[in-house]
């Protein structure tokens, strides 16, 4: 079963505004891990982040899992 993962990009000037919204951000950007494109979606349309101009943009792309065996 395919997982969905939501890529954010983070804006230009993140420094400043991620603070306000979460102490310990990184500049460089994120992602998470759904089971379902919806749930991405709906997640990346109501973060402070996304609301804000922190994330500059977001994407979600399918992603199948694969575990490797040592």
């Amino acid at each position: 079963m395919p997982k969905y993962v939501l890529f954010y990009e983070s804006a230009d000037d993140v420094a400043s505004k991620a603070p306000a919204h979460f102490p310990a951000q990184q500049e460089d950007g994120s992602m998470a891990i759904f089971t379902t494109r919806q749930a991405a979606e709906a997640f990346a349309r109501s973060d402070p982040f996304v609301l804000n101009g922190v994330v500059r943009r977001w994407s979600v792309r399918e992603w199948n899992e694969a575990i490797a065996r040592s």
